[in-house]
């Protein structure tokens, strides 16, 4: 009886050193595109201690534009949604059109700038705010009660913000629809814009063919500078780049990185840059629409990799639909 009993131990024994390495053999390696479920669009990937971070625009018509989600995860390839971290309850002049985040971590706190209410006229409320947390999942609260930038300045329309943070410290801010880009200074607190130090508030910096969906990335010494070219709820929604020995430009064109592949999806675009763990790993996450899609809102974020060519230029991206490998950060 004993033996018989030794023996059923070591069976389940094996069972269960056998199941543990399946299961951990098993654990999801590679991503797929989509990197998680639902419409999302114009997604802010940013790096915050040992996670990456998504926030997208929750891809909806206008008026049910009213939250946004966040997603995190350790590795790219295992993502935890995080509901709601900033929605109309937290902002009251919010009437609709919650688009485009862009979200930094600085002072002890992160800051989360969002445009609202697609406005047309300055006559009307909305534009570029900004709000506040002490923590990367929210809530994030309103700063200010109302629109970091609420007017039209230069034709651009007041959307799409990026924040960027040149080697010296200071942060700049690009953003802009209606094909022009605006370049501000961010003031030491962060929910304040300040004047150059030629007098000016406001500097266009708009390149060829720009559209709208700004983001800057310094490499090697050089600045970045991207945004996305044609319309949104085309086929031919695609990114496009410059480079530039200074933050304020000029960018001159240099081509485009990102567009559809007839074989995999369309209207790729509204794009931003992860860095990954290694000395020369880089990340393109963006949304695109999946081929014979025909509803404008139907926007899936997505990640691929990215390449720098010798001599400092972009190779163009490919996309695909298995996505990427788990790369830790710790």
């Amino acid at each position: 009886m004993n033996s018989k009993i030794v023996f059923f131990f070591m069976i389940m024994c094996c069972c269960s050193v056998t199941l543990f390495a399946q299961t951990n053999t098993g654990k999801k390696q590679t991503s797929t595109n989509p990197v998680f479920d639902g419409w999302y669009a114009d997604p802010e990937g940013v790096v915050f201690g040992d996670k990456y971070w998504i926030y997208p625009t929750y891809s909806a018509p206008f008026e049910q534009q009213l939250y946004m989600d966040a997603f995190s995860s350790p590795d790219l390839v295992h993502w935890r949604k995080h509901p709601k971290v900033l929605s109309v309850e937290n902002i009251s002049w919010l009437r609709n059109a919650l688009w485009a985040p862009a979200v930094i971590e600085a002072n002890g706190k992160y800051y989360f700038y969002f445009g609202a209410n697609n406005i047309y006229h300055e006559s009307e409320v909305g534009g570029i705010g900004v709000a506040v947390s002490d923590r990367p999942e929210g809530p994030f609260k309103d700063a200010l009660g109302k629109p970091l930038i609420g007017k039209i300045v230069n034709g651009a329309q007041p959307i799409d913000q990026f924040v960027f943070k040149d080697d010296d410290g200071q942060y700049y801010m690009y953003y802009g629809g209606w094909g022009h880009c605006n370049m501000v200074k961010m003031g030491s607190d962060l929910i304040s814009i300040v004047p150059f130090e030629d007098g000016t508030t406001y500097k266009e910096v708009t390149p060829e063919n720009y559209i709208e969906g700004p983001f800057m990335l310094k490499h090697n010494g050089k600045y970045y500078f991207m945004w996305s070219e044609g319309d949104w709820t085309g086929p031919d929604y695609c990114v496009a780049y410059a480079i530039a020995d200074s933050p304020f430009g000029p960018f001159k064109r240099v081509g485009k990185i990102l567009e559809q592949d007839t074989k995999i999806a369309n209207g790729a675009g509204h794009h931003s840059i992860i860095k990954g763990p290694g000395k020369d790993e880089w990340y393109i996450v963006y949304h695109r629409r999946p081929l014979g899609e025909t509803d404008g809102n139907y926007r899936i974020t997505c990640i691929d990799r990215m390449y720098f060519n010798k001599n400092g230029t972009i190779k163009p991206v490919k996309m695909t639909s298995g996505g990427i490998k788990a790369r830790p950060l710790r």
